[in-house]
């Protein structure tokens, strides 16, 4: 139910700005009052410069890259094996009664506690890197696909059954596009844990990264350094959330 419709709201557009706006003042204004050390709240401007010096040594383009990189490979992966393994879970009893109790137990281990083993077993490389990002994000991705099988409506198999569908054909042309909006909003909200998961693997190990950066910048307390670290990674997570909303817009406009 909407308390306020979208007819109501004039530029309903600007209130997300205004809200970015408003942060950005009191931020500005807080460190204009000399309450807070700047070692520990920088200025804007602070933070703004750190970013123009990191730009032009060429390290701030170089690090986000690395970090999408990962990020991409990692969920890419982990969404690509998920979407199958969730339908296939969903729509049979056996394979679900098989498999949820084990995904169920490996999704309540941490995935940071993975990093050991997987520094053990392949080194320092992108490899596990990528592998804790799949780790982190594979098993909440299938059982929520699951689940979205398990409500497709009873009434609506039943009349492609009666239409003469039968077995793959009822997989692609009607579980699978009713459980698209779910899937399209699963793997967005799932993306964050993408981004946790590859900030800590560059915090522990990692030559380039957007963690590795925001790592020196403590080691040295620059604290401009970390919160320009933050920012962007907080900028590219939204761009991406905002590209799964246009997909989900876009393929699914029932359901937008």
């Amino acid at each position: 139910m909407r308390f306020f419709e979208r007819s109501t709201l004039r530029s309903p557009w600007l209130l997300g700005p205004l809200g970015i706006l408003v942060v950005l003042l009191v931020w500005s204004l807080i460190s204009l009052s000399g309450v807070v050390d700047p070692l520990f709240l920088p200025s804007p401007l602070a933070v703004w410069r750190a970013a123009g010096e990191q730009v032009q040594a060429g390290i701030l383009v170089a690090d986000a890259i690395a970090s999408i990189r990962r990020v991409f490979l990692g969920f890419a992966l982990s969404a690509a094996l998920a979407l199958p393994l969730g339908i296939a879970m969903g729509s049979n009893p056996l394979i679900c009664r098989l498999l949820e109790p084990l995904l169920g137990l490996i999704r309540y281990m941490p995935a940071p506690a993975f990093i050991p083993l997987l520094i053990i077993y392949f080194g320092l490389g992108e490899l596990p890197k990528v592998l804790l990002i799949f780790i982190g994000t594979f098993f909440f991705n299938t059982l929520m696909i699951m689940d979205a099988v398990k409500f497709v409506p009873q009434e609506l198999l039943e009349t492609a059954l009666t239409l003469g569908g039968r077995g793959l054909p009822i997989l692609t042309r009607v579980v699978a596009p009713y459980i698209a909006p779910q899937a399209i909003d699963a793997y967005r909200i799932n993306m964050a844990s993408a981004w946790n998961l590859v900030i800590v693997a560059e915090l522990v190990a990692a030559n380039e990264g957007l963690g590795k950066r925001i790592s020196l910048a403590q080691r040295f307390l620059r604290t401009d350094e970390i919160f320009v670290g933050l920012i962007v990674i907080g900028l590219i997570g939204l761009l991406i959330d905002l590209g799964f909303r246009a997909v989900l817009r876009r393929s699914c406009r029932w359901a937008s």
